[in-house]
């Protein structure tokens, strides 16, 4: 074996350690690495490994850096090591979690992972963690600038180097399949997720909608490009091209509709342009169907989840929005337990634990769009102790039993429910849909309530809280248990608690840690 030279992040130098990565039953199937492109067919035939936080990936291409690779991971939780086998164009990298590990593939089975527009293969590798040499200094430095971006924190100079890649902080943006508008509006909404977006340019060329979008920093514009590119900005459409630009910096003469500079709100319109604020409002009364917020109840969060990289936004359109759940712990789960933790996604009508399985319950959503979104973030999860299997299901409806018919409350209607999420239009809830974590974001604190009283409550949901911490109003929390299971648990038991004097605790899954 010549594995040696095809090691570009440092391995111990041992020839048994390094034959671990290429052993038969590995998962790493090599046969196919001829056809790098080719039938599909071969592609399937690798062997599943049980679930890891270690996973495999196959099919890089040949320029494709470790900081795209980790990238793939970020949203999902925090990646600790990464290994590649530049020859082989093949990868190992290690999540923080086993959970973040199976939120990740489970994503990536909705939603096929690109790098530099070419498509890659995922899945669990056969090794628990990935003994690499600690010392190899520069992978050492990707992850850390990676942990320092994903903790909010600014990395040090050499570090930004190794992240930024020499990068420019302005972004080329070509929109494909463009059935609906995009507006300026729209891209900063979608990309100021990642950074401070200080000046947008929109224009057509070569009848094709474009954009130069400048951050502040060249890590942002980094963070985004590996995020966003391919991703759509609607439902099967919309599809985002992003590219570095050659520019640095980008010059705003007019603020208005077609460009923008935040930094210079004092620019004027320009000659026959609308004021700012009467295009826009022209622009949302003009046509309901054209911007992101009135295409579909959950697509004003379409720019929130394109965003995270990590919603499944290119729905299967003409799918119900019906979804089918097995492997549920029969003992514990009901209908409003599902009620509650589906509910984090979209506003669930109906469930219906399945009679003669009750294992299993089919859940209708109100769109498919919902049921798209809450099938990528819970397949996989483990609820009351067992790891459910999210499907979309064949019904187009669930059916309520007929009058007089007892069925044991196994069916319950939810249509008219106070406590859905998204009834209105345009609510914060559409910004704030994030995978299940172990933090949850706690709301409608009553002033007297304490950091004990709400420690004593999430302990006695049978988890044990390993930190929190208020907001500046007391309003608002961060908690966080010592798993996602059991942050799941909590959701399920105390969202919608009433904690006296008629205020009721709202809990949702945050994106940060504490």
């Amino acid at each position: 074996m010549d594995g040696i030279s095809d090691v570009a992040v440092g391995v111990k130098r041992g020839s048994d350690e390094l034959s671990m990565y290429n052993s038969p039953n590995s998962g790493m199937s090599s046969s196919s690495d001829g056809a790098s492109n080719g039938s599909d067919s071969k592609k399937l035939r690798v062997e599943e490994a049980p679930p890891s936080r270690v996973l495999h990936i196959r099919k890089l291409p040949n320029e494709a850096s470790e900081t795209e690779v980790i990238a793939l991971g970020l949203p999902f939780g925090k990646v600790t090591n990464i290994l590649t086998l530049k020859g082989k164009n093949q990868a190992f990298l290690e999540m923080g979690t086993e959970e973040a590990a199976i939120t990740m593939i489970n994503y990536y089975t909705t939603v096929t992972p690109h790098i530099r527009n070419i498509p890659i293969f995922i899945q669990y590798s056969n090794h628990k963690e990935l003994k690499t040499d600690a010392g190899n200094q520069r992978t050492q430095a990707v992850l850390q600038a990676v942990s320092a971006v994903q903790s909010g924190g600014s990395p040090s100079s050499d570090v930004q180097e190794a992240l930024a890649a020499a990068s420019s902080p302005v972004l080329r943006i070509i929109i494909d399949n463009m059935f609906y508008p995009v507006t300026l509006d729209v891209l900063q909404q979608i990309f100021s997720k990642f950074g401070t977006v200080m000046k947008i340019i929109t224009f057509t060329k070569n009848n094709q909608f474009q954009a130069l979008l400048q951050f502040s920093d060249p890590v942002n514009a980094q963070q985004a490009k590996l995020a966003l590119d391919g991703q759509n900005i609607y439902n099967s459409c919309c599809t985002l091209r992003i590219d570095f630009s050659k520019l640095v910096n980008l010059n705003v003469k007019y603020n208005n509709d077609k460009s923008r500079d935040y930094t210079r709100p004092e620019l004027p319109a320009g000659d026959g342009q609308p004021s700012l604020d009467s295009t826009v409002a022209a622009a949302y009364s003009k046509d309901s169907n054209s911007l992101l917020g009135a295409l579909s109840p959950l697509s004003a969060a379409a720019a929130a989840a394109a965003a995270a990289g990590r919603v499944a936004l290119a729905g299967q359109t003409g799918s119900s929005g019906v979804l089918l759940v097995s492997n549920l712990n029969e003992e514990m789960v009901t209908p409003q337990s599902l009620f509650t933790l589906f509910g984090v996604y979209g506003d669930v009508q109906r469930v219906k634990i399945l009679y003669n399985k009750k294992d299993s319950a089919l859940i209708q959503m109100s769109d498919a769009n919902q049921a798209q979104l809450a099938m990528s973030h819970l397949n996989g999860q483990k609820v009351y102790g067992k790891i459910i299997r999210v499907t979309l299901s064949k019904h187009q409806t669930v059916a309520l039993p007929r009058d007089g018919l007892d069925d044991q409350g196994l069916t319950k209607d939810f249509a008219n429910s106070p406590l859905h999420r998204f009834k209105k239009p345009g609510s914060k809830n559409f910004q704030n849909i994030f995978p299940p974590s172990a933090t949850l974001h706690l709301s409608n604190i009553p002033q007297d309530v304490t950091e004990d009283d709400l420690r004593l409550l999430f302990s006695n949901a049978g988890g044990t809280v390993k930190a929190f911490k208020f907001f500046q109003d007391r309003k608002m929390a961060l908690i966080q248990m010592s798993t996602v299971e059991e942050a799941i648990q909590a959701l399920i038991d105390l969202h919608n608690y009433n904690m006296g004097g008629n205020q009721h605790l709202r809990v949702s899954f945050s994106k940060s840690t504490i």
